[in-house]
């Protein structure tokens, strides 16, 4: 429901900082939350005639790395003339006196969004069928982007990009634990020494799957924007594709809050998405016991940050109560792929 007040969003500190900026507005903002606290704080802004998109981080509980909105920014800045469906970037606001953290707004995309089961249940076996295929076709088109010439060659270090992935995840697992785990511990230790000698180097999204895209109106198999790019960079294009394929694990409706479209029964397993990227962008998907356990351990993590933030009352919104009794799951999960 659109209304005047939000918690992490004061409309008229917004509404001034726009005119400010020279954006034309028509009347007072009026704001409905999408999505709270599970990554970044995600509203719905209109005006009399306009409709836009704002992304802020959470109020507690967050990591630079981990809700980067000027990164998110920049990112579908660049994107804008690619075969990456992207949202218009309208403005970004680095100035944390305005709403309490940095901020973006993105025109509105209009189009379908599936977040759960029943949104999947209501598609036909053809029309599941086209959406993966659409799916598929523009990861592959992001990781075929050439970053140098759209800009985006400073955006990260390819270099040493899985194993800096396992130390941060390593390290962001101790800022926001509620408890010790030697799964963790193992897990790690297993990654550090299975490290891939040679990897690729993409753009990766780093949390793609179908709820983070904005499908076209009357056609499924059609991608209208890919969307929560803040944890976009440099880096291995199979540990996009891998943590795709994590997230159809059962345990993530726990994370979810609901049961959610991408780990619907109804979609294609992991061997079978995996296969369809190979096919898709002509990868060899080498070492791929390695990057499934790194996207568990990952998920994991993620996991454990948002019952950090739940115990902390710093969640906005529902469904965070449960996100805790996932982690278990998916630390067993990565171990489970190594042997």
């Amino acid at each position: 429901m659109l209304t005047t007040q939000h918690r992490g969003l004061e409309l008229p500190a917004l509404q001034n900082f726009l005119r400010r900026s020279g954006i034309p507005l028509d009347g007072d903002l009026r704001a409905e939350l999408i999505s709270g606290g599970k990554s970044n704080l995600t509203y719905h802004i209109v005006d009399d005639s306009s409709r836009w998109i704002l992304r802020r981080p959470p109020t507690t509980g967050r990591t630079p790395s981990a809700h980067d909105v000027a990164r998110e920014f920049r990112i579908t800045s660049a994107l804008q003339h690619t075969d990456v469906p992207v949202a218009t970037p309208v403005i970004l606001c680095e100035d944390e006196t305005v709403l309490g953290a940095p901020f973006t707004l993105v025109e509105y995309v209009s189009g379908q969004v599936l977040r759960t089961g029943s949104d999947v249940e209501a598609l036909s076996d053809d029309q599941i069928d086209a959406c993966m295929t659409g799916l598929i076709r523009v990861l592959g088109a992001l990781h075929n982007v050439d970053y140098q010439a759209v800009g985006l060659g400073t955006l990260g270090r390819p270099d040493g990009y899985v194993t800096r992935q396992i130390d941060l995840w390593a390290k962001q697992w101790d800022r926001v634990k509620t408890r010790d785990s030697v799964d963790v511990t193992k897990l790690y230790d297993a990654l550090t020494e299975l490290v891939p000698t040679h990897t690729d180097a993409s753009i990766v999204h780093g949390d793609y799957r179908i709820d983070n895209t904005i499908l076209a109106s009357e056609d499924v198999g059609t991608l209208a924007a890919v969307v929560d790019w803040e944890l976009s960079t440099l880096g291995d294009p199979l540990t996009d594709v891998a943590l795709m394929c994590v997230y159809r694990h059962p345990a993530f409706d726990l994370v979810l809050g609901e049961p959610g479209a991408w780990t619907s029964p109804r979609l294609p397993s992991i061997d079978d998405l995996a296969s369809r990227y190979a096919a898709a962008s002509g990868r060899v998907l080498d070492h791929w016991n390695f990057y499934m356990a790194l996207a568990y351990f990952k998920v994991a993590v993620i996991a454990e940050g948002i019952n950090y933030r739940y115990r902390a009352g710093a969640t906005v919104g529902a469904g965070f109560d449960r996100a805790g009794e996932s982690v278990p799951e998916f630390l067993a999960a990565g171990l489970g792929s190594l042997t």
